[in-house]
């Protein structure tokens, strides 16, 4: 089924080239989101596979992801209400709010099509509620890096970077990026810096305080998609207990499959994403694509 609405993105804002590039290969669709719009982008053609980001963040959350499964997959990723391009919610809403503005995103977008469903940390959250809401259409689910399973969150501390400006907001960048993104800070290049910081400037939606919740763990019980899970092994919201969330999956879901990536952190998909990108496509059950 063709898609509906779509037009060429326009990339004059991204501050890296990179972004630039992934950006104007990006098709762009709008849909409702409260009394605005909740802003799309596509890439490839296919069966539909739908990346939800995580909190405080865009699309850009998987830039290194979206050209490996658009090689023979259509990839759309949304920017989450109040994130990124796409407008408020309305007042109190919550995940499961969110869940039923991208399933009538998804209507619009998809018509019957049924889509492979996969989200990061807050739309690890998000993508579980939409799979219960959309038990119909949502094919599989896989979470990458969640929390909200019922577990205590390990502790970050993160630096307010609202106030700041220059190399003082530069620093607190980076420093929220290593405590609670990367394993590894080494890794922290200057497109994920570019990222950080545009991230913070559009964020309005306040996607935090949901981790602690076991919101997630019920969605999943509510829904009936065949389950997946990646994590870092160096998940700085589960260390040093990321095998509990993996040993969840499989007492929720019979034949669940799960992916335990090492030396990598929260923000795996980035960190580590040739392994990422590989583990993703074992949980959708083919082999890994041409990177």
């Amino acid at each position: 089924m063709a898609l509906l609405n779509w037009s060429t993105n326009p990339a004059r804002e991204e501050p890296h080239p990179e972004l630039r590039g992934m950006a104007e290969r990006a098709r762009r669709a709008e849909t409702g989101c409260g009394t605005g719009a909740l802003v799309w982008r596509a890439w490839g053609g296919g069966r539909p596979l739908i990346l939800l980001h995580g909190g405080s963040g865009s699309w850009r959350h998987w830039l290194r992801n979206i050209a490996t499964f658009a090689a023979d997959r259509l990839v759309i990723c949304p920017d989450l209400p109040g994130l990124g391009d796409s407008d408020m919610p309305p007042d109190g809403s919550g995940p499961e709010a969110v869940a039923a503005i991208l399933r009538d995103g998804l209507r619009d977008l998809l018509g019957g099509q049924r889509y492979d469903l996969a989200g990061f940390s807050f739309g690890a959250l998000c993508s579980g509620h939409l799979a219960a809401l959309d038990p119909d259409h949502c094919a599989s689910l896989t979470i990458v890096g969640a929390g909200a399973l019922g577990f205590v969150r390990s502790p970050t501390e993160l630096v307010k970077v609202r106030q700041l400006e220059g190399a003082e907001r530069d620093a607190a960048n980076r420093h929220n990026l290593a405590a609670l993104m990367f394993a590894d800070a080494s890794r922290i290049d200057e497109v994920a810096l570019a990222m950080q910081d545009l991230h913070t400037r559009r964020a309005r939606f306040k996607s935090r305080g949901w981790a602690s919740t076991d919101s997630l763990k019920q969605a999943i019980l509510r829904s009936r998609a065949p389950l997946g899970a990646i994590y870092g092994e160096q998940d700085a919201i589960a260390r040093p207990h990321v095998q509990l969330r993996l040993d969840l999956m499989h007492e929720m879901r019979l034949g669940a499959r799960t992916e335990l990536i090492p030396d990598a952190g929260h923000w795996v998909a980035y960190e580590a994403a040739s392994a990422f990108n590989a583990a993703l496509a074992r949980v959708l059950g083919r082999q890994a694509p041409a990177t």
